[in-house]
Parts: structure tokens; sequence; C-alpha cells
């Protein structure tokens, strides 16, 4: 049956942050009379995709009785689609493996609580056009298409990818890209969805060309987890195409080590190798990565591949994801283990979308203590105390010379 992992990193409380680290093919698992052009084609991948529960009994021997409900449940909210190269990531004797959390459905996704929300973001009151999300002054949100190659639970847009909840999503790049081009305030444009990179070369060629074209948008962003679910989309040939329209920048959604497979880190290589710009934004979820451990992992690991860690988000309070959102207190605790432990450039920013379409909210452990009148008391990440001298109002604070001399002026 399914290839089993071969540490114990599907445990968020591994004790071996250097397994943690190590990099592993994803294998074939079930699929070893797949010929190895199918299993390279990205194509054949999205078209045998795991979708329905039978496909799951028959991969997945032994799925708890909360697994069959929600997957029974899965079209009335979310479909279920999980891509063979990130199936075999699934520990399938251990019910709460962080990869088997992410994309196989739950019963408890139906609990719902009264603050939670199908739209947390507020996105839809920031919509001059459809398929357009104008929060920020100067940037907007253009969704592409309502289609991802596997279906996180948490997602925040479940309202509207795979379209099982009826929303019927359907873009209008023409009167998108018109309300761009008529607002010269635009200079960022992120490309999301679903994702961006399950449309054609072409197609996705035509449309970042007409972006490009209009003078005041100053660059563009590409929000995709296609390398990490697919990463035999991400062929020479596509990175040949985005490298026409630098400045690109491409970010990633990873939130376990386990996610940073060979074929993962070669396809981000081919990205980097092309000039894009990558980051990382994670999730904190439950029994996932709500972890020192495992956080540190990834934040390293990220960097191996060539990704600075962009942002770690609270999870929003989509309908139906309590059992995977981890607390406040514990997203903290992790960004207080990061600062100091690791280098800088490992450590992402901890943000909080304000719900109900406040936008993302920095938040970070206490380090500034106190301020009065002539000092600010600050801790590092050893916990010890420093002070820094400055007045109330910022004024610098010095002491003449005694022995200074003023020049005579001439």
């Amino acid at each position: 049956m399914s290839q089993q992992p071969d540490d114990s990193s599907c445990s968020p409380h591994s004790p071996s942050p250097e397994r943690l680290k190590q990099f592993h093919s994803a294998g074939r698992g079930p699929w070893p009379h797949v010929s190895d052009a199918d299993w390279r084609d990205w194509r054949w991948q999205l078209k045998n995709r795991v979708t329905n529960l039978a496909q799951l009994e028959k991969l997945l021997p032994g799925l708890t009785d909360e697994e069959r409900a929600g997957v029974q449940l899965a079209d009335t909210k979310l479909a279920m689609a999980i891509t063979p190269c990130f199936f075999n990531l699934i520990d399938r004797d251990d019910a709460n493996c962080p990869i088997r959390r992410q994309v196989i459905p739950r019963g408890e996704e139906t609990n719902t609580a009264p603050w939670e929300m199908s739209d947390p973001c507020g996105e839809d009151a920031h919509s001059p056009v459809p398929g357009l999300v104008h929060r920020y002054p100067d940037r907007v949100l253009f969704l592409v298409t309502d289609r991802c190659a596997s279906y996180c639970r948490y997602c925040t847009r479940s309202r509207l990818v795979s379209n099982a909840s009826g929303y019927d999503f359907q873009p209008q790049f023409d009167k998108q890209i018109e309300y761009i081009a008529k607002t010269p305030a635009i200079r960022d444009v992120l490309l999301s969805g679903g994702d961006p990179l399950l449309l054609s070369d072409e197609k996705l060629e035509n449309l970042l060309s007409r972006l490009r074209a209009i003078p005041h948008v100053e660059f563009l962003r590409i929000g995709t987890r296609i390398p990490i679910f697919l990463p035999q989309r991400i062929t020479p040939e596509l990175c040949a195409m985005l490298r026409q329209f630098h400045p690109l920048f491409v970010s990633i959604h990873t939130n376990h080590p386990r996610e940073l497979t060979t074929e993962v880190r070669d396809a981000l290589g081919r990205l980097a190798d092309a000039g894009i710009q990558l980051g990382n934004q994670s999730v904190l979820l439950r029994h996932v990565n709500d972890d020192e451990v495992v956080m540190k992992a990834l934040v390293q690991k990220l960097l191996m591949c060539r990704v600075r860690p962009y942002y770690i988000y609270q999870c929003d309070l989509i309908a139906g994801s309590a059992h995977l959102r981890a607390s406040v207190r514990r997203g903290l605790e992790i960004m207080q283990s990061l600062r100091g432990h690791t280098t800088g450039y490992a450590v992402p920013q901890y943000v909080i979308d304000a719900p109900g379409g406040g936008g993302k909210v920095p938040v970070s452990p206490a380090y500034v203590l106190s301020r009065n009148h002539d000092r600010v008391v600050i801790r590092n990440f050893e916990g010890k105390v420093f002070e820094y001298p400055e007045a109330r109002d910022g004024t610098p604070l010095y002491k003449p010379s005694e022995n200074f001399t003023a020049p005579e002026l001439v």
C-alpha cells in the first residue's frame, strides 16, 4: 500500500530537528506501475487525484469515523482532492499525521461557532469588480480561478474554491484589468485564487503580459501551493515564461518540513534559477506545526530551498476550522523560540488577518517592556533586560563635553 514515511517527521513533537530537515523523495507509494513519463506529468497527477471515499478507503485503510464522515460531507463545503505525489507523504498509521490533517476532511468541519464566517477576511466587501479585492491602497488581489491541485481543509476561500458551496466564481479578466488600468494608485498585483499556476503557460503568459503593460503596475506576485502539491508543474518552459515579467515574486505555502521533498526542492530551485524571488506563507495549525521544533525546522529547511520565510498566519475564523486552529498564545511562544535562536532570515512575521476585513495585523512577543522620560526598557531573546537612553519625545540624550570649545566664527 502507500509508502510509509521513513522518519519521525509526521509527529508534530519530533525530538529530532535534524531529521526533520532531511530531504526525501515522495516516492511512488501505491502507484509503482505508473510509467516515469506519466508520474512526472503534472496533467497525469491532476487527472489521478484522490477525490472520493472509495478511492481513499482503498489507498488508506483504517480511516477514522471522523474522516469518513468528513469525506462524505466534503462536497457540500469544500471538495476533497489530493495529488498522488502529496498523498504519498501521509502516514496511514497516524490519524493525526500533520499532512493527513491538512487535506483529508473530518466531520469536525461541520462544527461552527457564531464568530466563524464564510468570508473571514471580508474580501467580498472590498471587491469593486468580480474577482478583484482592493483592500490596501496600493495593491490588489487578482483572483484567477477557483481550482486548486489539492484542497486545504482550513482554506480561507473555501466559499469560493472548488465550487462545492455553489459560489459559482467566474473571473472577468477584462473588467479586472480595466479597473487596475484606471486606478493609478495600484502598483502591486497579487494573482491568487484558487491557484494561478493551474492555468496553462499560454493563458498565464497572456494575463501577465496585459498586467505588465500597465505603466503604474511596478511588480507582480503569484500566490501558489503548486510547487508543494504538484512540483511536476514547475517545468523549465514555465520558468522561462515567468522570467519575462520581472520583478516577479512568488509566495508559496508550506506548513510542515515533511512537505519539502527532493522533488519540491528541485522545483523551487528551478524558479529561483529563473530569478524569481521566493517567499513562504505558513498557517499556524493545531497538531501540524504548533511546535517550536517543527517550526524551526520548517523555516530553516525553507532557506535551504532558497525560500525566505515571510508570514506565519493565525488560522482565519473560517467556518468549521476550530479543530485546526492553534492559539495566539502558542503562536507568540513559537515566535519567541525563533527570534535570536536562528538566523534573522529564517524569522517570518506572525500576523492575524483581522476578522471581517481589517487586514493583516502583526503580532509579536513583548520585547519593549516600558518607556519613560529618559529611556526605553527592552528585553532580549534570553530574557535579559537592557535600557536604551531616549527622551519620551524621541530626542536623543547626551551630555555636552566639559572640554568642548565651540569654534570661533570667521
